[in-house]
């Protein structure tokens, strides 16, 4: 390992092989948002037991489309668009956790194993699946543009399965992208020890925000969204759609370098 580089495995003398590069990682897109309530039970449960629920509102979920161009330091990703370029939809609710309340990814789908691997090394719970979001463009009638009236859908599936769609029609800009996203992020970082038995070799709380903030003028409008259950994966039944808050449309840039641990109960089996 001494002669080896690169961020995650494979290793080698290049690192070229590795599956990410080194952070930071730099991200530009957009988010497509649908903010719902749903039974504060339903939360709870999709929670673990050493975070609470949030004080106001705590059965508000955040579903969110992201359409993704990353890389890291220099840029190279950019001219091999096949590894900048992903989607991916998730689940987010808020949580507490030593008297702060954060937002926490409770489920997420993606259409990449590189955005897997910096996933699973963040402590979001990434899965492959295949998700699509209406872009936005300023010339011909294909597309809508970023103003009242502007109307984007989108799709999520896995394993074959149709998990999620959404609609959601623009009506005016808004002071903020909503509110269940808008924390950093409280995330579990988790790997099981290979002696059966032996619990955790890695079982951390960790804290992470991006840096660099970079928010185009977020707009507000009237959202649709179906949940659906397949034989994999269980959205519809793990946090149902009660009631429609605001559909939400923003480009955005950020920059992720790293995190805050919290607590570590890692085994050190």
């Amino acid at each position: 390992m001494a002669s080896s580089s690169g961020f995650l495995p494979p290793y080698t003398d290049s690192g070229r092989t590795a599956l990410i590069p080194e952070m930071p990682w730099h991200y530009s897109g957009t988010l497509l948002t649908v903010e719902y309530r749903t039974d504060p039970a339903k939360v709870r449960a999709i929670l673990p037991p050493e975070l609470g629920l949030a004080d106001e509102d705590p059965g508000a979920v955040a579903f969110i489309w992201a359409d993704w161009q990353s890389c890291s330091t220099g840029g190279a990703e950019l001219l091999d668009p096949s590894r900048s370029q992903y989607l991916e939809a998730f689940a987010v609710v808020r949580a507490t956790y030593q008297g702060v309340t954060y937002s926490r990814c409770v489920l997420i789908w993606v259409t990449t194993d590189f955005a897997i691997g910096r996933g699973w090394f963040q402590g979001y719970p990434k899965k492959l699946g295949s998700a699509y979001v209406t872009r936005p463009y300023n010339r011909g009638i294909a597309a809508p543009r970023i103003a009242e009236g502007g109307t984007f859908g989108a799709s999520l599936a896995a394993y074959d399965h149709r998990l999620a769609t959404a609609k959601v029609t623009l009506r005016e800009p808004a002071e903020s992208n909503g509110f269940v996203n808008a924390h950093k992020m409280v995330h579990h970082r988790y790997m099981p020890s290979l002696v059966p038995g032996a619990g955790m070799s890695l079982e951390q709380i960790v804290t992470m925000g991006g840096v660099d903030l970079d928010l185009g003028q977020p707009w507000k409008g009237d959202a649709e969204l179906s949940l659906f259950d397949s034989p994999w994966d269980e959205p519809a039944s793990l946090l149902p759609v009660d009631e429609i808050i605001a559909g939400y449309y923003c480009e955005v840039g950020t920059t992720f370098a790293g995190g805050t641990l919290l607590t570590d109960g890692s085994s050190p089996v």
